[in-house]
Parts: C-alpha cells; structure tokens; sequence
C-alpha cells in the first residue's frame, strides 16, 4: 500500500504556492507566489468555528486556505465492505460529532505495484495515492463562501484511471482552489468503487439480490451527485446548475452518467476530455465473467458470501484471474466497467443514438492532438522516416493491432492534411486517433439532440524534454482546471502556459453558467455540426477549423 506522497506542507504551500492570491488572468505573480496576498500574512485558518457547515448526515468542518474553503474526504456513502461488496451504495450513518473534513479519502482498491516504477514518468505525473480500503465513498469540496447565501455554478469533476484506478486527488491537476477562486464556483471531486469491486456481475449466477452488482461502481457516482444535490446548497452551490465533467476513464463515466435514468435532473451541462463511451459491456459478458469468478474461487452461488467477506486483495487476485479465462468483452473500458443491464444502463452510453435521458444537456468534448507520442521516452525516434513509421504502422497501433496493409494509406492520407509536420508527429497522430475519432463520433450523435453540443482539439506544445511530450494525454487538465503552474511538470510553468489557461479555463466557466463556452479572450466557438465539423484547436493563438482530420481519419477506416 502507498502514502500520498504529497504531505500536509505542500498540500498548503508549494503544492499551490502563491495560486490561490493571483489576480485573474495571471495564476501566479512574483508577487504574490508563496503568500496569501501580496503581503506577507497568515493564509491558512484552521480551527473549531472555522469552515463549518451542515449535511444531511451531520456537521463538517473544512479549513480555509487563501480565502477559499476546504472540505476534504466527506463521506457521501457507507462502507462499501462485507456485506455491502457488490452491492449499491448506501447512505452513511448520521455522526454524532463534526467530522473532520481536512484530509482526503480513502483510494478505493486498486493495483498499485510498482506504479512509480518509470523514474521519468514518476517526476512528470507524481500520482497522488492515500491508504486503500473499501470504505472509499468521499467526496471533496471546495468553495469561496458557505452558507452566505450565493447560488454558484458546481463542478463535479470524475478522475481518469479507467474503471479500474485513480482517484479523486490522484493528480494536482485536479486540486479545485484555483478555478473555484477565478471563477467564483463551487469544485467537487470524488472517489468510487473501481474494477472488481465496482463492476462483478452476479445477477445471472445468484438473482435479484444481486441485480445491481455489475454497475455499483457508477452508482456510486450518481449517489455523489444525490449528495451534491441535497448538500451543496449549504457550501454556497446551486444544485440546479451542476456540471459533470471527466478525462479519459472520467469522460467515460461521464457518458454512462448521461445514459443513467437514476442520474437525469442531477447534472445540467457535461464536459468529456479524451474519453467518453460509445458502447458498455454487454449483460451476456458480464454475467459469464461472474459465474467465472465464481468458479474460479471454487464457490457456488449461494456461498457468494464468503466473497463478500474475502479480504479485497485476495478477491481482486481470484476476479482478475477469472477475467482472462473469460476473455475480452464488448465493450472498449476492459472486463470490469459498467454493463448494458437494462435497468440501471437501459441502453448503450452513444449508441446507436446519444441517450435522451440527457437530451436537453449541453456536451463539450475534447481530445489532445498527440494523446500518445512515441519518442517522449525513446529520443532516438525523433529521427524516424516516414517508410518507417509505415511499418511501425503496419505492425502495431499502441496496445492495439496494427493497420496492416492499410498503413502506407494512413500515413500519406496523414502526411498530406499536415505537411508541416515531421513523421515521427504524424506517427504519434495515428496513434492517437481512437480518441479523436471518439470525440467526432460522440459529438455527431450529440448534435442530432436539441442542446448545444460543442467540439474542441487540445494542440499546445510544452517545452519540457526537448519538446518531445507533445499535448499527451492528460495535459490538457491543467488548463481547463487553472493549474498550470501547479502542474510544472507538464507546462513548465510561466505566462505562456497561463494566457491559454485563463481562455480555457474562462470558456469552461462560461460553459458551466450558461451551456455556452464563448468567453473573454477566447475566439468565437461556434457549436458543432456533422456538416461541418467546427472545432476549436487549443493553442497559443486558438483558432477554429472545419473538421481538419477528416479525410485523414476516413483514410483509417478504408
């Protein structure tokens, strides 16, 4: 089991230094980087009157950090061990006391071996990972004010990871301080049941008790937002402007939410960053790999008790192994993801229709241009041809099959719609094009519904390591969420990566108050439309083109 490796003392210092008191448009100044404001005074209260306020479950006190309220590791729901493995989340029990909001959560059960194993990539991301137990359900808060009256727009923000990994604070990209000072909103992140212990279904092998058990970890997810609901009223939100917004796995879950009866009224705008789901697993899979699981542990159905009672790591061990002698299912998030079970998921997330459950929602999606670039850790492949990046092509697309012989094809349909680049970037351009071709696919199937729906593409180039990273996958998170010069790692920090911040950032704020991104500093950003396919590249100078990949993506697909 890790620690989070980021301790009190960079939490509220240099973890955020000087962020929190920066005017808007400039997330730091030298004048105020690592103070409260540009004199030299106390920036962080702490006490028993301090930052309280109600739930429906009992008081919490937070802390106040740089004029903005902090509540962490709230409990939204019970326990999720023993007996309520597999089951839905449940309420947690009233406590009789004020619960201490000051540290996060608990990491639901997940692998993490060796996961700071690559030295480069520990100092590029440094994960963020707290003890690991099943009594996960918390949710994060953070607010300019509490109780005094305001009504302000509400982030809900999902973390990436899959369905299997990550956690609500994994990255410091997602601490919400800054944009809830810039924008005046109030930010929510949250841990849930992931893999195994979020996704094991048993309907088929035991009945009706367990008919939920295939998709508990995204309920989770909707009993947060019941929790939003009920409770953000008294941390100075508006329960009737809430925005649901996730990248990768996040924007995944993202999309399942919207197909959620149990979620429709809970959310009211949807933002999905290099993610998003077309299709589920189907019940058929989902249910074979219980019965496996099952098997495997040498159980019969009506011993699934003894499962529930398994300590987690042994249980994830038999459910992993269960998993490869079931062998792929349908759908694109791995074995352990939700499930098309016809009630709680009546439908496929996107397809073959957006779901009408979320028709009068607003949808922003977005993906990176080099979501994977092959040289960041290999500099030797800077130099590669375009001949070979055909065989490269050819052989392999990342962990998935190659082209074959539709490579060279690929490659010049590529290498024509941007002859400015090198090969070894039209390579990484291939690599990355399921998630652009997911974002266009899900942004068509969106626009056939009356809400807005809008498009962008993430191009900004960081200068770390010989400019080899690219705009990789998760980069972008920064910007959307102020933090550029929280995450120095990635953006190198500095005014540059802080004007595309600000109009990025700006254009988010806009999207969660009014379902429309447009916003100072920011050209215009028309909605998006099959024909057309208006998307807004997020760069220096941002700017707004027709469907640039299209022949170059249809080239993939011959």
């Amino acid at each position: 089991m890790l620690e989070r490796r980021r301790n009190f003392l960079k939490a509220i210092g240099t973890g955020v230094a000087g962020l929190g008191a920066a005017p808007p448009l400039a997330l730091a100044s030298k004048a105020s980087l690592g103070k409260g404001t540009t004199k030299d005074e106390q920036i962080l209260f702490v006490g028993d009157d301090i930052a309280l306020t109600h739930t429906t479950c009992g008081k919490v006190r937070g802390y106040i950090l740089r004029g903005i309220c902090c509540f962490l590791g709230i409990p939204y729901g019970a326990d999720t061990s023993g007996k309520n493995r597999f089951m839905p989340p449940r309420k947690p029990e009233r406590w009789p006391d004020v619960f201490p909001a000051v540290w996060w959560g608990n990491s639901a059960p997940q692998t993490l071996e060796r996961i700071y194993a690559n030295r480069v990539e520990a100092f590029s991301a440094h994960w963020n990972y707290d003890d690991v137990s099943e009594d996960c359900l918390r949710i994060n808060v953070w607010t300019p004010g509490y109780k005094d009256g305001r009504k302000r727009a509400v982030l809900v923000w999902l973390h990436g990871g899959g369905f299997g990994s990550g956690n609500g604070g994994v990255a410091d990209s997602y601490n919400g301080e800054n944009l809830s000072r810039y924008g005046d909103i109030v930010f929510c992140s949250l841990n849930h049941r992931l893999g195994p212990f979020g996704y094991s279904n048993f309907a088929g092998a035991v009945g009706d008790k367990f008919a939920a058990s295939g998709n508990v970890g995204i309920l989770d997810i909707v009993a947060a937002l019941q929790w939003v609901h009920d409770n953000i009223a008294n941390f100075g939100g508006d329960p009737g402007n809430v925005t649901i917004m996730g990248q990768s796995g996040g924007g995944s879950k993202v999309t399942t939410i919207a197909a959620m009866p149990s979620a429709k009224g809970l959310f009211h705008k949807a933002v999905v960053l290099s993610g998003g789901t077309l299709r589920s697993n189907e019940k058929e899979y989902a249910e074979r790999l219980g019965n496996c699981i099952l098997k495997t542990a040498g159980l019969t159905a009506s011993q699934i008790g003894d499962l529930q009672e398994m300590p987690w790591q042994e249980y994830a061990k038999v459910a992993f192994s269960a998993a490869q002698k079931a062998g792929p299912g349908a759908g694109s998030n791995g074995p352990f993801s939700p499930v098309l079970d016809g009630f709680y998921l009546p439908q496929h997330p996107f397809y073959p229709e957006a779901p009408g459950t979320a028709a009068d929602v607003p949808m922003l999606f977005c993906s990176t241009l080099n979501e994977q670039s092959p040289s960041r850790l290999e500099p030797a492949l800077e130099g590669i041809t375009l001949a070979e990046v055909i065989e490269r092509v050819k052989e392999r697309l990342g962990p998935r099959p190659g082209l074959g012989d539709k490579a060279k094809a690929a490659v010049e349909a590529y290498a024509k719609s941007f002859p400015e680049m090198k090969p070894i970037e039209i390579w990484s351009m291939i690599l990355s094009s399921s998630w652009r071709v997911s974002a266009v696919a899900l942004a068509n199937a969106k626009s056939k519904q009356p809400a807005p729906v809008y498009l962008g593409w993430f191009a900004w180039q960081p200068p770390l390591f010989d400019h080899r990273m690219r705009a990789f996958h998760c980069l972008d998170i920064c910007f959307w969420l102020y933090n550029t010069d929280v995450m120095l790692t990635f953006t190198g920090g500095g005014s540059r990566p802080r004007r595309l911040a600000a109009r990025m950032s700006g254009a988010l704020l806009g999207f969660m108050k009014t379902g429309n991104p447009n916003a100072a500093g920011l050209r215009h950003w028309p909605q998006y439309t099959s024909l057309n396919g208006e998307t807004m590249i997020l760069d220096d100078v941002c700017e707004v083109k027709n469907d640039p990949d299209r022949e170059a993506r249809r080239s993939l697909l011959v």
